[in-house]
């Protein structure tokens, strides 16, 4: 099922249609400040090993990572001194995976990592859901094939005729992004870019 929202106006009803599907374990496509991604209410295990058998990854040792609407929330989920939440505050919302040390909040599939990716994209759609929601959504970007056309991972029709039936419902925000975040590893205290992807860090 293909939904079409907007970055602003949108009714509440189609919101909280959105939020209904993750509350009851379903999987949702959505687009983000970089790519489009695949996700679910990111507290519910079986749609997070539903998501986990979509992408072909082990959580053991893979990284998860989860959308927070509110910096305030991250707390609940990861580990973070004043100079990251510092760090976090000047470079958020924007195109990052901040990975921290996860606490005993996460469900059990992420503790086993010790570890937790953190996003809060630059898009005004998911983090309307996400604070909806009031609880982290679970996020990977979608699965890609690097032979096939870069359309089946930015157009939102394209993407509902390749995985409309994986999932419960993608959301139509426009062409996606072909960037992806950029990852800041915090586990040590200290920011480490592993990947540069669009978002360029301010160490202020």
């Amino acid at each position: 099922m293909l939904l079409k929202l907007y970055e602003r106006n949108n009714s509440i009803q189609n919101l909280q249609q959105v939020v209904d599907i993750l509350n009851n374990g379903g999987l949702i496509i959505y687009p983000t400040d970089t790519m489009y991604a695949i996700g679910c209410h990111g507290l519910k295990e079986r749609a997070i090993e539903r998501i986990c058998r979509i992408k072909d990854i082990d959580p053991r040792k893979n990284n998860l990572s989860l959308i927070c609407y509110d910096l305030s929330i991250i707390s609940e989920y990861a580990k973070m001194d004043n100079n990251i939440f510092k760090l976090m505050k000047r470079n958020l919302p924007g195109a990052f995976t901040f990975i921290l040390s996860g606490t005993t909040r996460l469900p059990k599939i992420f503790r086993n990592r010790k570890e937790v990716g953190i996003r809060m994209p630059d898009n005004s759609i998911i983090q309307e859901i996400a604070r909806m929601l009031d609880a982290p959504i679970m996020t990977t970007t979608l699965p890609h094939d690097d032979h096939e056309d870069i359309e089946y991972s930015t157009d939102p029709e394209l993407i509902d005729e390749k995985y409309g039936d994986l999932v419960d419902l993608v959301i139509d925000g426009g062409i996606g992004g072909t960037e992806f975040s950029t990852i800041v590893d915090c586990t040590s205290g200290e920011a480490e870019v592993l990947r540069q992807g669009k978002g360029r860090l301010d160490e202020g």
